[in-house]
């Protein structure tokens, strides 16, 4: 069975990662891709069940976690620690499965160390302005907490060119449909072909008697 492919999702708060992910995974089953699930440390809000959100763990356990080198990648923000398992990725991959990591581009410095081959996507908005509306839109931070994160996204910004792929998220359908484009080129490459149709190759190669 071929491995499946891990891929990083990053962009600035507001640029529409989380409902591009969101969106894809409504279209395939579980079997074909997933959203890899964090553990964390802060605790659940009233809307959040523990394994369908996060993996709710303590610290005692999460820095336990750490000392086991079970973390594909981890952070502190804020006193609570964020982290996704590297035994729960690697048996999806194995499985087939693709699985899409949706952290910010310090994770995916780390991520990239342990597993080379993952490839990684960058999502921009059209316009600062275009930005600014959508957190508003939300109504869900205040003006300062809005105003820090349009001035955070600046710096995230600035790792793009750092990712595999840029997506500009104007249209978002349009958006939708380059992500679905970059996973069907994934599949197409000649290593992964090999893997999926080794025996067909194996017989068209075959020298007749």
């Amino acid at each position: 069975m071929p491995l499946g492919n891990l891929y990083i999702v990053s962009a600035p708060s507001g640029a529409g990662k989380s409902s591009l992910i969101a969106a894809l995974l409504q279209q395939h089953p579980r079997y074909e891709m997933q959203v890899s699930i964090s553990h964390t440390t802060r605790k659940p809000r009233p809307n959040e069940e523990d394994g369908k959100h996060y993996y709710f763990v303590d610290h005692a356990e999460f820095e336990r976690l750490i000392a086991e080198d079970a973390f594909l990648e981890y952070a502190e923000v804020f006193g609570n620690y964020y982290g996704t398992s590297l035994p729960m990725i690697e048996r999806s991959l194995k499985q087939g499965i693709d699985v899409f990591l949706d952290i910010d581009w310090q994770g995916a410095q780390q991520v990239r160390k342990k597993v080379p081959t993952a490839k990684s996507i960058f999502i921009l908005p059209p316009s600062m302005q275009e930005l600014e509306r959508r957190l508003v839109g939300r109504g869900q931070d205040s003006e300062e907490v809005i105003a820090g994160r349009m001035q955070k996204a600046i710096s995230e910004m600035s790792h793009y060119d750092e990712y595999d792929y840029l997506i500009i998220n104007d249209d978002f359908d349009q958006a939708l449909n380059e992500i679905k484009v970059i996973l069907k080129a994934e599949k197409l490459k000649v290593a992964r072909q090999i893997q999926r149709h080794q025996l067909l190759i194996s017989q068209l190669l075959a020298k007749t008697e």
